[in-house]
């Protein structure tokens, strides 16, 4: 096995290797732009590691590895626009250096680069990659399907919440690893294990995400600090804070939530926000 840091480097050169080889087009300027605002690119090292871990060819699994972060980045792009976030890995979001339009057409262009990649494999192990990916990419669309009914509803449990995390952004962290265990020929059920290990290690990444969100330093975390609550998203950490605040605390915090949250002239109100949840959470 190599160590995280190898396997980042090699990454890292195959997706230069995309980027440089995408079409001189309009299109493609968005896909090259997001897809070079680096990241810890995760997803491909796990595959990657997936592989090495059964003893296969590592080679064998770049391509498809590349086709999970282009995938991973596709949903970044368009979940940006629904969020209308202006921040990605501290740059501007893609709907905010171009527009919207711009990033919805070269998300969809991602969409069908990422399959692509994915399915360059061996033809062996196409169809159980074609079954994992589109599995996969239906389960992203379902999480975030949740995640944007969420934010309409005062009543979300914590285990919706847990179950909406599952499918938005751990069924592909799984995928990532099982994908990379397929293409070193592991069996079904080894396979299947080391999908569900990376379904544990998804769960807990978004839950720090969450943390990150209220009390990270925008500086490192690259995205806007508190923009999750602002938005009146369900986080772990929103919804353990009113499960378990008393009537006083839920009463202030939901005065707040439910004060409209856009222009200008809100922004004092939206840094009140925060740091009253920001207090809450500190007295629970």
């Amino acid at each position: 096995m190599k160590t995280i840091e190898e396997y980042q480097e090699i990454v890292f050169n195959e997706v230069e290797k995309f980027r440089s080889t995408s079409r001189d087009m309009d299109l493609y300027d968005p896909v090259k732009y997001i897809m070079g605002l680096g990241g810890k690119r995760m997803r491909p090292v796990l595959t990657l590691m997936g592989t090495d871990l059964f003893d296969g060819n590592i080679e064998d699994s770049y391509n498809s590895a590349i086709g999970i972060e282009v995938f991973h980045n596709f949903t970044l792009l368009h979940d940006d626009i629904m969020d209308d976030a202006p921040l990605r890995r501290g740059e501007a979001t893609v709907h905010e250096k171009w527009n919207t339009n711009a990033a919805i057409l070269s998300g969809d262009v991602m969409f069908v680069q990422a399959f692509t990649l994915v399915t360059s494999c061996k033809p062996e192990y196409l169809r159980a990659i074609i079954d994992i990916f589109n599995v996969t990419a239906i389960e992203v669309c379902e999480g975030q399907q949740l995640d944007m009914n969420y934010e309409t509803r005062d009543d979300v449990t914590l285990d919706e919440y847990l179950e909406m995390i599952r499918l938005k952004t751990s069924v592909l962290v799984g995928c990532s690893l099982e994908m990379g265990a397929v293409l070193a020929g592991a069996t079904k059920e080894d396979s299947r294990n080391i999908y569900d290990y990376g379904m544990h290690l998804g769960m807990a990444f978004q839950i720090m995400d969450d943390v990150l969100d209220v009390f990270g330093d925008a500086s490192i975390f690259g995205k806007q600090v508190g923009g999750d609550i602002l938005a009146n998203k369900k986080t772990y950490l929103l919804l353990k804070a009113l499960e378990d605040a008393n009537e006083n605390q839920v009463s202030e915090l939901n005065q707040w939530l439910e004060t409209p949250s856009d222009g200008v002239a809100t922004q004092k109100v939206q840094a009140e926000t925060l740091i009253l949840f920001r207090e809450a959470i500190a007295l629970l």
